[in-house]
């Protein structure tokens, strides 16, 4: 694993019950100025094997990224059971739920 690899699990991981972050959040706590797609990548083909908060992580705009029947029931469904208020289009408030926030 690369370190950077290990720096974007780390801020994936710090991400508390009841909170969301941003691939974009993420990745600049790790270090990266560009590098989304990379945090991406890691929650795809990681989130098993580390046991990532994978549906903690949305989009910068507070969309979920998944589509219909790509998980994006089960996001909504794991985010709502940790008491995140997700709307019927997918949406949650990053200034409420946001880390930091």
């Amino acid at each position: 694993m690369t370190e950077t690899t290990q720096r974007i699990i780390e801020q994936i991981l710090a991400v508390p019950k009841g909170k969301v972050s941003s691939y974009r959040d993420i990745s600049a706590r790790a270090g990266l100025s560009n590098g989304a797609r990379q945090t991406v990548r890691v929650l795809h083909s990681m989130s098993e094997k580390y046991a990532l908060p994978w549906h903690r992580i949305i989009r910068s705009n507070g969309q979920i990224a998944l589509g219909e029947g790509e998980g994006r029931e089960l996001q909504i469904t794991l985010l709502r059971g940790e008491g995140v208020e997700v709307s019927h289009d997918g949406h949650v408030d990053m200034s409420r739920w946001g880390v930091g926030s």
